[in-house]
This record gives C-alpha cells, structure tokens and sequence, in this order.
C-alpha cells in the first residue's frame, strides 16, 4: 500500500514539473543586422575654374632683424605674387614669380650693396698669454770621498806539533755464549674412519589396470 502511494505522488509531481515547463516562456535569440557601410564620396576639385584670392602681408621685427613681406594674386589660371627680404649684408632681395599654364618663373634681382663689418675682438674674448719662468736649474754638490780603513793582514796559523792519538784494539777476555739447537718433534696424526653411506631400497612401480572399452 505505501508503495502504490509513493508512486502516485511521483506521478503527479512529474505531471506538474512537465505542465511548468510546457508553459515556461520560450527564449527566443534575437537576430544580428550588420550595419552597412557607404562608401564614401569626395567631391573633385577642378583646379582649372578656382576661385580668385588675393594676400599679402608685411614682417618688421628690430629686435630679431626679421624684415620681409609677400603678396600674391590669382585670376582665373595665372597666379603671380612677389615677396622681398632684408638679408644680413645689408641688400634687400626682391623675388617676383608667375605661375601658369606653361609653368613657374621668377625674376630674382638684389637692392643695395653687400656690406662686411670689419671683425673686433670682444674685450670679453681677450686672453693674455701667462709669462712662463722657467724654473732654475738644480745644483748638484759632490760627496766628499772618504778613504776606506785599511784591511787587516789574515792570521797565520802555526801546523800543530802534538802527534795524533793511537787507538788499540780492545781485547775481551768472556768468551761469547753458546746456545743449544732446540729439537722438535713431529707431530702424530690419527687414520679417521668414515662412515658408509646408507643403503636405500629401489621402489617396485605396479603398473595401474584400466578397465577394457565397452563394446557397442
């Protein structure tokens, strides 16, 4: 009996687990639109019809020596202009250029006279050369030289008149020891006997009886 109701209750727990899931919402993924990319457009400038401009500007600077000024003009397909410039000798350079179909020119001419200060040492840049004394010669006095002391004569030994000593032989009155020649014995072995091994009796091998093959 408990067995009949434990499996109605997993019954109907599965029943309502597959009703959840049959109602559950449903994941649906959302789909990708790549974006699209124009490919994009630049408008050709047509040299030939360009608008006319006209500059022109003027640079005068003591403090840097910066003197120049530039113009320039264009009318439909020819552009001219001019530009001058105070160079450091002292002449003015004057450009004056056209440019056209047929190409660039310019017309390139100096004002004035070119003009080289004459160099001047700064007081700042001076240096006078140190006078150099040579240092005076060293004196040099000689060692007063001293006479060694006389070396004295070598003594002179005088040979010995004493003779040399004379050394007998000694004479030893105790006659020397005498020492009896020890004999030695050999010694006795005894013959051993060994023990026969032991006689064992050879086995009888009774040959096994199988009963004879039924007859069929």
């Amino acid at each position: 009996m408990k067995f009949f109701l434990l499996a109605t209750l997993f019954t109907i727990a599965a029943a309502d687990s597959y009703r959840a899931a049959e109602h559950a919402p449903k994941y649906v993924a959302p789909s990708y639109v790549p974006p699209k990319y124009e490919t994009a457009t630049y408008a050709e400038v047509n040299y030939e019809t360009a608008e006319p401009y006209e500059f022109g500007y003027v640079v005068k600077d003591t403090e840097s020596y910066a003197d120049f000024d530039h113009s320039e003009k264009r009318d439909g397909k020819v552009t001219t202009g001019t530009y001058r410039v105070q160079l450091p000798d002292g002449r003015v350079q004057i450009v004056t250029y056209k440019a056209d179909s047929y190409g660039y020119t310019a017309d390139v001419k100096f004002v004035g006279e070119a003009k080289y200060p004459e160099y001047v040492q700064s007081k700042y840049n001076s240096y006078s050369v140190p006078a150099y004394k040579a240092p005076a010669a060293p004196v040099y006095s000689a060692p007063a030289y001293k006479a060694p002391a006389p070396v004295k004569p070598a003594p002179q030994y005088k040979a010995s008149t004493t003779p040399a000593p004379v050394y007998s032989k000694p004479v030893y009155k105790t006659p020397a020891p005498v020492y009896p020649t020890p004999a030695y014995e050999a010694p006795k072995y005894k013959a051993t006997t060994t023990t026969a091994a032991p006689a064992y009796d050879v086995p009888t091998y009774i040959a096994p009886t199988y009963p004879s093959a039924p007859v069929y």
